[in-house]
């Protein structure tokens, strides 16, 4: 059904994508993976007409297909649902599922609002996406349920091709499931399904064929039923699953940061323990735990009610963010885009937004000392396309995350919160955080990392700590943690 020839796509100078031949069939869920910066959005942005090919053709059941803007697009039934929402905020969930197609009233130029709520209402009922009020202006919806109402507005046509570029990063687990519900209703429709995702799991439960691109060019096709998950991360990194974590030295004696008695009424109460240098001390725990109420405190971005801190031995106690930097800890946040980054900034102000205290003289920025300072660390990161004055938001998830991690690393932080440092990232991108997390240890920095995905606990880890319902209620040695005895100590079972 669907031909895509000799691909190629460049951006200031850039090639995002070398000569890529793909195809796919109809009534099929074709999902595309690879690394961040690997090709995948880029080659779904031609198809659906948001950005122009360099060279190449695409043929619809064997036919040149003009897909020059979105509206030639969707006029052949292809729409997009993209990691970044197209939403009209201040409008309506009615008025953004059927904008553009609102049923008009008797009254000429006038909208028929009750048959426009009824529509909506039938539409997400059909999709399963229940429980949302078409009547509720968009900016007021939960993340989530946005991200259902951008997937409904491009069910609701029931398009010949549909893409899906990571629809699950904000979805829980029964939201994910009424997705897959959807997905397979329209492959049953005949509808081709698109599918990017950097959840390989969520990829083998719903694909029917799987497409590799690493470096803007195609590495292969594989179907699920054939091909393991270890041999596709072969094909995206060029390395087996048991490479994925760094061999880790011993840390030292010396403590650097010691936490005890600390609490927050209603957050967590009496929480103790301490961060050796060079050592990585990993925090678990469910949703709702208390961990990023714990790092949040710790960083001055909340206040704590009771407890001390200490940091190389002396007491301290950040009544802010500025504090805490100034004493030496640094906090990469969960939420990077809300919290990390000023995403409408360059590469070289969001690397130095933390430091423009000792890059400044009188107040005044040392322009070339910052751009020295941030290409190297640009270079030391590996953050792609390597230009600093590149806007943060037009950077992959991975390359992003890595920007904020040189945002604090510019800081010469001796003590480094990591909080969710891989989410929502490939596994070529985590390899390459693993690694530095393991150097930065090397290098003596002591690292407390938070985490929901416990063989990342696992692998990089020196001690573990669990948290359930705002108290520390164990801690394992390495030789010791598991992943039974992790969910164990997690969920209240005792073993």
């Amino acid at each position: 059904m669907l031909a895509m020839r000799g691909i190629h796509k460049s951006f200031d100078g850039t090639q995002a994508l070398r000569g890529v031949d793909f195809s796919a069939n109809r009534g099929e869920v074709h999902a595309i993976v690879g690394e961040n910066g690997a090709g995948k959005s880029t080659l779904m942005k031609i198809l659906s007409g948001a950005i122009a090919r360099d060279v190449g053709e695409i043929m619809l059941d064997g036919a040149p297909a003009d897909v020059s803007t979105p509206f030639a697009a969707h006029r052949l039934g292809i729409r997009a649902v993209y990691q970044e929402f197209s939403l009209v905020p201040h409008l309506t969930v009615a008025e953004n599922i059927l904008l553009g197609q609102m049923p008009p009233s008797r009254v000429p130029g006038c909208v028929d609002w009750n048959e426009a709520h009824r529509r909506a209402e039938e539409i997400l009922h059909t999709i399963g996406f229940v429980g949302i009020d078409v009547r509720s202006v968009v900016r007021r919806l939960s993340v989530s349920h946005q991200q259902m109402v951008e997937i409904a507005k491009a069910a609701a046509v029931r398009p010949t091709i549909m893409i899906l570029d990571e629809p699950s990063a904000v979805l829980s687990q029964e939201e994910l499931n009424r997705l897959f519900a959807l997905v397979r209703q329209l492959k049953q429709e005949g509808t081709l399904v698109l599918y990017i995702s950097h959840r390989l799991d969520e990829v083998y439960e719903i694909a029917d064929r799987i497409t590799v691109l690493k470096d803007g060019q195609l590495v292969g096709t594989v179907q699920p039923l054939t091909a393991d998950q270890g041999q596709l991360i072969r094909m995206m990194v060029g390395r087996s699953l048991g490479e994925i974590f760094p061999s880790r030295q011993p840390p030292c004696d010396e403590v650097a940061l010691e936490v005890k008695g600390l609490g927050r009424e209603g957050s967590f109460s009496d929480v103790s323990f301490s961060l050796h240098r060079g050592e990585v001390l990993g925090m678990s725990g469910l949703v709702g735990s208390g961990r990023t109420q714990v790092v949040r405190c710790i960083f001055g971005a909340d206040p704590s009610d009771r407890g001390e801190l200490f940091l190389n031995g002396q007491r301290v106690h950040p009544r802010s963010p500025r504090e805490a930097v100034n004493e030496g800890i640094a906090l990469l946040t969960e939420d990077r885009k809300r919290d990390g980054l000023v995403l409408i900034c360059s590469i070289r102000d969001n690397a130095s937004l933390a430091s423009f205290e000792w890059l400044s003289r009188w107040g005044v920025i040392h322009r070339r000392r910052q751009a020295a300072e941030v290409q190297q660390k640009v270079k030391e990161l590996d953050i792609r396309p390597p230009m600093i004055d590149r806007l943060a938001r037009q950077l992959s998830g991975g390359n992003q995350q890595k920007l904020v991690l040189a945002k604090w690393l510019m800081t010469r932080a001796r003590v480094l919160i990591l909080d969710e440092p891989t989410r929502g990232v490939d596994v070529a991108t985590k390899v390459a955080i693993y690694q530095l997390i393991s150097d930065l240890a090397a290098d003596g920095i002591g690292i407390l990392l938070v985490s929901s995905e416990l063989p990342e606990i696992l692998g990089l880890s020196d001690r573990a700590l669990v948290m359930r319902e705002g108290r520390v209620v164990a801690e394992f040695t390495r030789a010791e943690a598991s992943e039974e005895k992790l969910l164990a100590a997690a969920a209240g079972v005792r073993q």
